[in-house]
């Protein structure tokens, strides 16, 4: 195995696979209530593409991939899809990222099969609301979700919150005291403005807009016990189990220690989440491409990577949809 740097010598080690633009959920910032026009299936990346793809990026340097969607658990036999990745030599980390709605009926399987952890997208505590902001689905079917994966295993897990002006940040330090009692580990996400209306809406706040609440619960000390490489800062309470993180791509971007390749639902492979430059691997495969040419593909696409973002300056406005893309 050999290391994976792009032109601006930042090691590439994480690879987020988007294996579905199915979603069971409309959350309010990612998809329209009426959905999005879904890929037929025969455009969709098979597992078996997967895992090639992922054996290649292992043998370049990959160490972490995370199955995300779409909703990954909405695709049949995801479980198939983690017994081929797992066995990958060189491969630490194998974790997924979802809405928790179909959880506990998979938690169990998923390990077996061999996850790592799963992430738990949730941005609201209270019922109604989470019918509100989510359009479909039940609370309880999430939190139930959650303690099926805690019993599987699948830990450490992390809930990712994205917080929005108006409609749950009064709910920050609801989220924030669950961290006093338990080994809860909340990252609180500012909204990534993809449209013009995300931007004038008023519903964005930023990391310390947050922190500057959260500070009346006490004081936040800086933690590092979960440095998995990723975009969060994370923090706990003196004395507190659990630990709250971070994510601030707006405020403070992470450009500079960018780590990471996005594999999209139809297969292509993604340079950056802002940006629309993508590789097309599932072409390659379907034409003969083996494994040493998919190897070659993927040097080219790290070695065009850009330097970062500009979602400071405007909204993003992306010819594929985030369930497409996979976050």
């Amino acid at each position: 195995m050999t290391g994976l740097s792009d032109s601006f010598q930042r090691p590439i080690t994480y690879l987020r696979v988007s294996v579905t633009d199915r979603c069971n959920l409309r959350c309010v910032y990612c998809m329209p209530e009426e959905g999005i026009p879904l890929l037929p299936m025969a455009d969709i990346l098979r597992y078996e593409e997967i895992a090639t793809i992922v054996q290649a990026a292992v043998e370049l340097g990959i160490t972490k991939v995370r199955l995300t969607g779409g909703e990954p658990l909405a695709r049949l036999g995801l479980a198939d899809l983690v017994a081929m990745l797992s066995p990958i030599q060189g491969l630490d980390d194998l974790c997924l990222t979802t809405n928790g709605v179909l959880l506990g009926r998979q938690a169990t399987e998923l390990k077996k099969a061999g996850l790592r952890r799963v992430n738990v997208s949730l941005d609201t505590l209270k019922p109604e609301r989470f019918r509100r902001i989510a359009r479909r689905g039940r609370l309880e079917d999430v939190l139930e979700g959650i303690e099926a994966a805690r019993d599987a295993g699948l830990t450490p897990m992390k809930v990712n919150t994205v917080v929005l002006r108006g409609l749950n940040d009064d709910e920050l330090l609801d989220f924030a005291a669950l961290t006093l009692k338990d080994e809860w580990h909340i990252r609180f996400i500012e909204l990534m403005p993809f449209t013009d209306t995300a931007r004038r809406d008023g519903s964005f706040i930023s990391v310390a807009a947050m922190k500057e609440r959260l500070e009346s619960l006490g004081k936040l000390e800086p933690y590092d016990g979960h440095n998995d490489g990723g975009p969060a800062r994370y923090y706990r309470y003196p004395g507190a189990p659990g630990t709250l993180g971070f994510i601030s791509p707006v405020t403070e971007h992470f450009c500079e220690g960018c780590n990471r390749l996005r594999l999209t639902a139809q297969g292509r492979l993604r340079l950056c989440l802002l940006s629309d430059e993508e590789i097309d691997l599932r072409g390659s495969l379907r034409d003969g491409a083996g494994p040493e040419e998919i190897k070659v593909l993927m040097l080219a696409a790290v070695a065009s990577k850009p330097r970062g973002h500009t979602l400071g300056h405007g909204p993003a406005l992306h010819e594929c949809s985030m369930a497409q893309i996979g976050g």
